[in-house]
Formats: C-alpha cells, structure tokens, sequence
C-alpha cells in the first residue's frame, strides 16, 4: 500500500507590537491598524487527500461553527470550485483564545498547505485576498514576518522584519472555550473614547522600515486600557512580569497574553525559568520569524 501524501505547515503564532481603534464601521467591525509580528511558537498542521473536509485537533472539541481550519478549507472550496476535500490534523503548541492568533493561524496555514495539496497553484496575495473572507487575522498571517495591518484585518502591507531578538509571552489561564465568542467580547468594551488616529502605529512601522529598532516604549494596544476590566487578575499577572525586571509589558491582541522585550538571551532566559519552573506558568521565550516567501507557500 503505498504512503499517504501528507502536506505539512507551521501555523506561527503573533503578536501585536502595536494596536490601536481607528472607528466603528457600518458593517459593525472597528478599522483598526496595527503592526503585527509572528513569533516561532507555531502549530503542527498536516493535510492529507480525502473525499470529505475534516479537521481534527487533539484534545480539542472545537465546535464547527467556531472552527476557523474548517472555514479556511469551505472558503477555498467555494472560490475555487474545487471538489474533493481532505483530512485536517492539528497538533496546538499555541494556547487557545490567548490573544496569540491560534486559531486565525491555523486557518492560514491551512489555506497555504490545501493550495499546495490541491494544486491550486494560487499566489500567497491570491490567498491573503481569500484569508479576508475567512477572519481578521488570517490576511496577515498567510505570510506572516512583520506588517502594518489595517482595515478589519485585511489591507497587509509586508514591511521590514523588526529588529527585536527575543520575547517573552506569558499567558494567563483563561476560561475562553470559544475564541469567536472571545474577541466578540472584547471589541462590545470598546467606546468612542478609545479611537486613535493610529499616530504610534505608523511612527513605528516607519521606524522599522527605515533600519531603526524597537523600544518597546513605541510598543502599544488599546486593549490594555482595559486589560483589567476585560480579565480579572490580569494586572497582577503583569506586576509579576515587572518584578522581574521586565520594563514594558504589553498586552497580545484581544488578550489575555502578554509579552515584554528582555533586554538580554541570559535575562529572557532565567525570567522563562522563573515563570514555568519555578512559578509553573504558561510562558513562552521566542524569536520572531520572517515572512513566507513564494517558493515556500
């Protein structure tokens, strides 16, 4: 019998260095803008050919509804025309409803391996433009690297990877079973008094595109004015960050992770220590990645 022809991707998790609220539009979403950055914390997805689309995830019960791995693969069906289908296995490194981009990733990277195990041999922009009719995040993360996003999520514009060596994510335990339910949650606590006109955002993507650093004082999301009423405990989790001696600590998209830039390897080091060894919390030390080019996509 001959091997099963897998096709396998990583699905990165991201972080938001920046994020701020422009407006509510009229279709109800809020235009946002943001520059976002995937890390090499990443989820395994393998693609194998099969009659029927189906996803499976270990130790996860996601309901289709909320399955965004699912979406991903009816959206590309229904633009495309094609017909058959295939088997979906998802190996999560990236903790759900984390504010990591988990689920948003996953879709992604589904999008990338079914181009590939479909032979659909559509472009990377050809698939963000598909990624948009599946989530907000999805557009940026068909590629991943760094970018300023902007729109809903879905106007990407690939700029110059960052020059930031390391983070430090720690997430909070979270009651999230639904991710869509989640980030629904977050945006009904928005209020017209947390509109930017989205100054830091582009003061940093311009910084980044011009060769100049990070400091993480550029760094910044809107959500984190209301971390506290949004998660409870959040704040205390933080200060727990900063008596280490982290300086800056900011929240990752809609939360509850947080990341903060260690100054040195050996200090990102022992912190990641402290936390998960010593503390037994979820935490992460990683680098950020580039951009997937065409001939990996």
């Amino acid at each position: 019998m001959a091997p099963e022809f897998v096709i396998r991707e990583k699905a990165f998790a991201k972080v938001n260095l920046t994020l701020e609220i422009l407006g509510k539009r009229r279709d109800g979403y809020h235009n946002l803008t943001s520059v976002m950055q995937t890390v090499d914390l990443f989820d395994e997805v393998d693609l194998l050919e099969s009659d029927y689309l189906d996803v499976v995830c270990e130790g996860i019960d996601i309901p289709p509804e909320s399955n965004l791995a699912l979406r991903a693969g009816q959206v590309l069906q229904q633009q495309t025309g094609y017909s058959k289908g295939a088997r979906i296995e998802i190996k999560k490194n990236i903790p759900v409803s984390a504010g990591l981009g988990g689920g948003s990733t996953d879709a992604a990277a589904v999008l990338r391996g079914l181009n590939k195990l479909w032979r659909l041999q559509l472009s990377l922009d050809e698939l963000t433009i598909i990624a948009a009719e599946v989530g907000s995040d999805e557009p940026f993360l068909v590629r991943g690297g760094t970018a300023l996003v902007q729109g809903r999520g879905e106007e990407v514009t690939p700029i110059s990877a960052a020059k930031i060596d390391r983070l430090l994510i720690l997430t909070p335990d979270s009651n999230v079973d639904n991710p869509v339910a989640k980030t629904a949650s977050v945006f009904s606590h928005v209020v017209p008094a947390m509109f930017t006109r989205g100054n830091l955002t582009h003061k940093l993507a311009a910084r980044i595109r011009s060769g100049g650093d990070c400091p993480p004082e550029f760094f910044f999301n809107q959500f984190g004015t209301i971390s506290e009423e949004l998660f409870p405990g959040w704040d205390a989790q933080r200060d727990h960050l900063l008596s280490l001696g982290a300086r800056d600590v900011v929240l990752c998209g809609a939360g509850p992770s947080m990341f903060t830039v260690p100054p040195t390897k050996e200090l990102g080091t022992a912190w990641h220590l402290l936390l998960t060894s010593v503390h037994g919390k979820k935490a992460f030390l990683v680098e950020p990645t580039l951009a997937i080019g065409e001939s990996e996509s």
